[in-house]
């Protein structure tokens, strides 16, 4: 089953593994943000876990879906904007 979820995300565009890559910026932020709210600490660990997880899915998942190739062509590209 995990070969198959991977050659799915695989057959995905390069644009929509931006997207999910990129989707992983505002749980990373989001995840820590929340520890202002004026909630218990238990709240806090259970909604640090679980968006501190979606990044990091968001974050393995485009890296999948982008795949070497994706992610050399990304990187040359934010190298050459500089």
């Amino acid at each position: 089953m995990g070969m198959k979820i991977k050659e799915w995300l695989q057959s995905l565009s390069f644009r929509t593994g931006v997207i999910v890559l990129l989707c992983c910026i505002p749980f990373y932020i989001l995840s820590f943000a929340q520890m202002l709210l004026p909630i218990s600490t238990t709240a806090k660990g259970i909604l640090w876990a679980v968006l501190f997880g979606l990044a990091k899915t968001c974050q393995y998942g485009g890296l999948t879906i982008l795949g070497v190739e994706g992610y050399k062509r990304l990187r040359n590209k934010f190298r050459k904007q500089k």
